[in-house]
């Protein structure tokens, strides 16, 4: 097999991982930056790698982005859960590569395929290939404003089920099919947040439409976790931020701090 351009990635978990085997099937070899790697020696070794990948959770990203080298930022791959144009727009990112992950990967096991990942971005047609070459699907974007769709869908899917999971503790097959005046409620509260976010007028009934399709397409999935509780935190404070009001996120806070 014929090596191409060597991948940096940033993070080497499950995430990292899923990715970095992709890559190599694809013919890149795999450089890992660690959490207590400098990655500045990195960067003068291979100053223009075939791509950066930062697959470190979202409570990390800030922390990331600030002190990634500079000659790496045009080949730059954000992966984060919970993230919008203003996260790479901060750190002076105007042209990221975003994959809106839609698998799970869990330790031991293979990764599970929710529906196809969307990839927009300079890198997106390698990463498309990396990841198909492990058979997790996946697909290019062509336009912004389909990347702003799935990001914001990837955010409804994610609060909404966790949030309201935080009450109904099942899989989001039960939370929406047998509690769904809360998760449409916990919804309708979360929209306008997204709206705030993104500084966009959003479509709401597609969003919610392309969240219950994500649903359906892994019923069994459990609609909670161990972030639940700081995700609905987060909200509650980007709600307080923008004057928005959330009565349910807040009793559901309230219930969980009073059980």
């Amino acid at each position: 097999m014929n090596l191409n351009d060597p991948a940096i990635i940033v993070g080497m978990g499950e995430m990292g991982g899923s990715f970095a085997r992709g890559l190599l099937r694809s013919g890149h070899p795999v450089v890992p930056v660690l959490r207590d790697t400098d990655p500045e020696p990195i960067a003068r070794d291979i100053p223009e790698p075939a791509a950066t990948l930062v697959t470190v959770g979202e409570a990390d990203l800030d922390a990331t982005l600030a002190k990634l080298p500079s000659r790496w930022r045009d080949r730059i791959v954000l992966v984060q859960n919970e993230l919008l144009p203003r996260n790479w727009i901060a750190h002076g990112y105007d042209n990221p590569t975003v994959a809106v992950v839609w698998f799970e990967k869990k330790p031991g096991r293979a990764e599970n395929v929710i529906i196809p990942t969307p990839i927009w971005g300079p890198k997106a047609s390698m990463l498309v290939v990396a990841l198909q070459s492990v058979d997790i699907a996946a697909v290019e974007l062509t336009h912004t404003r389909d990347l702003m769709y799935e990001l914001v869908r990837k955010n409804m899917y994610i609060l909404t089920a966790n949030i309201a999971g935080l009450v109904t503790r099942g899989n989001v097959h039960d939370l929406w099919y047998n509690n769904r005046e809360l998760a449409t409620t916990v919804a309708s509260e979360i929209l306008p947040i997204q709206e705030w976010l993104t500084g966009q007028e959003l479509d709401g009934d597609r969003l919610i439409t392309g969240m219950v399709e994500t649903f359906d397409a892994d019923p069994d999935h459990g609609s909670t976790g161990r972030s639940a509780p700081a995700r609905l935190a987060r909200a509650i404070g980007h709600a307080d931020e923008a004057g928005i009001e959330v009565p349910k996120l807040r009793e559901i806070a309230a219930s969980i701090e009073n059980p």
